[in-house]
């Protein structure tokens, strides 16, 4: 099946500081969303990748493309108001009517794990619609009340989703057919709302989404260590 990737990058940079989109920063020496881009490419080069940015965004991504010399054949797509309608606008740039796979992805995780993308779409294959999540490492608590009481809830039913999620094209088609709803935080949420079943996979935890500047402080360390050894 051919493979499809869309990959969300909308960010305003509020978080992060500063007038530039955090999906701009540069991150060893390149736009953060490039770097993001290029590693996913480079698992699989017959892949169609499909990049989703704000309109104001679009001139500044062609100018980019130029300054940094940026090769990997990419088709750029208008945004929407939200994350959902950004996705349906990657979901309407796919023309292929035969099945395929086709994934999520935020555009400010650059360290997904080969290991993790072969086995997203390997499932997606078998079972339609997975996602990669990571074990809760700290402790946690929840609210039962006012006044700001709380109790502990036990870690180990809980797990982080992360990105990219991947889905056959014809059930992602049909769920991003449905109404926007304020629950829908992610694609599986989306799915899952026709009654569908998503899969897990482990995913890697070095696969963050930087939307901080701290966060960009641990993205330069986890380069450092994968320039000594990448991630497999």
């Amino acid at each position: 099946m051919k493979r499809y990737l869309i990959i969300v990058a909308g960010g305003k940079g509020v978080r992060m500081g500063g007038d530039l989109p955090k999906q701009f920063q540069l991150l060893d020496g390149k736009p953060l969303v490039m770097v993001t881009i290029e590693n996913l490419y480079a698992m699989d080069v017959t892949m169609h990748i499909i990049l989703v940015l704000p309109k104001e965004q679009i001139e500044l991504w062609e100018e980019l493309c130029a300054e940094y010399d940026f090769k990997v054949p990419v088709t750029v797509v208008t945004g929407g108001t939200t994350r959902f309608h950004s996705v349906q606008n990657g979901l309407a740039a796919i023309e292929d009517q035969e099945e395929a796979l086709v994934g999520v992805h935020d555009g400010v995780r650059p360290f997904l794990a080969v290991k993790v993308f072969d086995e997203l779409f390997r499932e997606a294959a078998i079972n339609g619609a997975v996602v990669p999540v990571i074990p809760v490492y700290e402790s946690m608590r929840r609210f039962i009340g006012g006044q700001g009481a709380t109790e502990p809830v036990p870690r180990d039913r809980y797990r982080l989703v992360q990105t990219p999620q991947v889905f056959k094209l014809s059930l992602l088609r049909r769920a991003y057919e449905q109404l926007y709803m304020e629950n829908f935080t992610d694609d599986a949420s989306v799915v899952e709302n026709l009654g569908e079943t998503v899969q897990i996979v482990d995913g890697n935890r070095e696969n963050i989404k930087i939307t901080t500047p701290y966060d960009f402080v641990v993205a330069k360390a986890i380069v450092e260590c994968l320039t000594r050894q990448p991630a497999t």
